[in-house]
């Protein structure tokens, strides 16, 4: 297994387990991600996004009207303010020795470490919307995430990340998806 932390920082030495800022209930971890969804960072650290793909529960009518009825589709909706920082913010993907890595229990391919980990080794990702389509993720623009409120209601995986940067999004909202 291979996994993965991504920064806009090229010249991190090690990760100190922290307790991210808007959830201070959680304890301190080293958060990575595995390979399969590194896709999912590969957007400036705070860029809010949707990520959706299709489960084996994903029904045909979800798959049709969410993914052009591809099973391995995967869709990542920003708002069109962040074009530019697309564009422009570079973008490093480190990756770290598995060893010490535990899945969460509600994000299995996230996996954190109680313990400072030392990387492995470090990349520029290179031009993010072209790492995207390399991915095979289709990049949908958006004036607001907002339509896509609820989304999680349908049959497919729903992720939002950094939710509470995204115009007019619920505050309320905004840490629970």
């Amino acid at each position: 297994m291979r996994l993965f932390h991504f920064s806009e920082d090229p010249a991190i030495r090690e990760f100190v387990p922290r307790t991210p800022l808007h959830r201070p209930e959680v304890e301190p971890l080293v958060w990575t991600v595995d390979e399969a969804r590194a896709w999912t960072y590969l957007f400036p650290r705070d860029c809010p996004r949707i990520l959706l793909w299709p489960t084996p529960q994903t029904t045909p009518a979800d798959l049709d009207r969410w993914f052009a009825g591809d099973p391995e589709g995967r869709v990542a909706c920003i708002e069109w303010a962040w074009l530019d920082r697309m564009r422009s913010t570079p973008l490093y993907r480190y990756e770290l020795a598995p060893a010490r890595f535990r899945p969460l229990e509600d994000d299995p391919w996230m996996l954190v470490s109680r313990e400072v980990e030392v990387p492995l080794a470090v990349e520029p990702v290179g031009e993010l919307i072209g790492a995207l389509g390399r991915q095979g993720v289709e990049l949908r623009f958006m004036p607001s995430l907002t339509p896509l409120f609820g989304a999680w209601d349908n049959s497919f995986h729903f992720s939002g990340i950094r939710l509470r940067n995204a115009i007019g999004w619920p505050p309320e909202a905004a840490g629970t998806r």
